[in-house]
């Protein structure tokens, strides 16, 4: 908030510092002399005068508008809390892992490059190491590139262990092969591609189960602690979905995030058809069972949270759905879960999820 006072009086010093008259002032700036004895009484100047009037009197608009000058005191990374010495040798140790050479540019189909951005308190070397590596490995699992990106240390914002990791990738087709769901048409499959856990979505809910539930995070489940099971990398389907358009038939492609299967399978159907999804048809994992008998948590809001075991579902021509799955099987399980048919509502439920209670809770 500005201090129309605190301005006042700094106005009026600068001017007595320069040995000028308010009438002198006045005059320099085309205003009134009432005007200037307004500014030094406490009436703001016009916009339009302000940087004039800083220009004059050898300040900056900043400096009249907090009404002092600014603190001359230098400032560093280092007063900052961050070693730049430190971080640029950083940099240098993690280009190794950078790559430019993309050949794929050239074949004009599939992802390209990736730019990742990490935030953090304090740039640890093993850990950042790590996240570079880990990075540079899934890029070349599914063929792009991670070519550069930010790394962003913030001291006073962020603290020391806590990392915050983004990424953004770039990807190309030819402008005939895109698959958005338009050709989609009454007699299609659906097919679900297995999921291998959460994939990202559904934490908010999770975290509360744990602040409810502490003891659950070293339950076992087939074999691996709670925690184990809900920090399992996100299944890339690139490799898959890659072999999947070498063939025919494939004319819709929905990731299942946020929102669950309702939520994105909406996405791509076209007005007038209904995506009909058998849910007892669906294999939930029993991580999903698990949380869902932890938290008494009702159907509905599992299949808005999370993706219940279905990461990924394919919408193909009749005839050629078969052929798909198995090709889709050589990557993940893969089996058909609906059926296209003409309808107002885009995706509609039918029976109800057969979650399994025989799992090791």
């Amino acid at each position: 908030m500005l201090d129309n006072k605190k301005i006042a009086a700094f106005i009026s010093e600068k001017r007595k510092r320069l040995g000028m008259t308010q009438a002198e002032v006045a005059a320099r700036l085309n205003v009134s002399f009432q005007a200037v004895s307004k500014w030094e009484n406490g009436t703001l100047p016009n916009v339009e005068i302000l940087v004039g009037l800083a220009g004059l009197l050898h300040t900056s608009v900043d400096e009249i508008l907090q009404g002092r000058e600014k603190n001359s005191e230098s400032f560093s990374y280092s007063k900052a809390g961050v070693d730049i010495s430190y971080t640029d040798a950083l940099k240098r140790e993690m280009a190794v892992y950078l790559n430019t050479n993309n050949p794929r540019v050239l074949n004009g189909l599939g992802p390209l490059a990736v730019l990742d951005t990490i935030v953090c308190g304090k740039a640890e070397k093993e850990t950042m190491k790590a996240f570079i590596k880990g990075i540079s490995e899934a890029c070349r699992e599914n063929e792009c590139d991670l070519v550069g990106g930010e790394t962003s240390i913030q001291p006073e914002v962020v603290n020391p262990g806590l990392y915050i990791l983004t990424s953004s990738i770039a990807g190309i087709v030819p402008r005939g092969r895109i698959i958005d769901g338009s050709d989609i048409s009454e007699g299609d499959k659906v097919l679900a591609a297995a999921s291998n856990g959460l994939h990202t979505n559904g934490y908010t809910l999770v975290r509360l189960l744990m602040e409810k539930m502490p003891q659950i995070k070293l339950d076992r489940i087939q074999g691996e602690t709670f925690i184990e099971q809900i920090m399992k990398p996100h299944t890339p389907y690139y490799p898959a979905i890659k072999a999947l358009l070498r063939g025919n038939g494939v004319r819709g492609l929905a990731h299942i995030t946020g929102g669950g299967i309702k939520g994105n399978l909406c996405r791509i159907i076209p007005e007038g058809l209904s995506a009909e999804i058998n849910l007892n048809k669906l294999k939930t994992l029993p991580i999903f069972a698990y949380i869902q008998k932890a938290g008494n948590i009702e159907e509905q809001e599992m299949l808005s949270t999370f993706n219940c075991g279905a990461g990924l579902l394919i919408v193909v021509k009749k005839e050629h759905a078969k052929e798909a799955a198995e090709c889709m099987k050589r990557y993940h399980d893969c089996y058909e879960i609906g059926e296209i048919r003409k309808g107002k509502d885009k995706v509609i439920f039918q029976n109800h999820i057969l979650f399994d209670i025989h799992h090791n809770i």
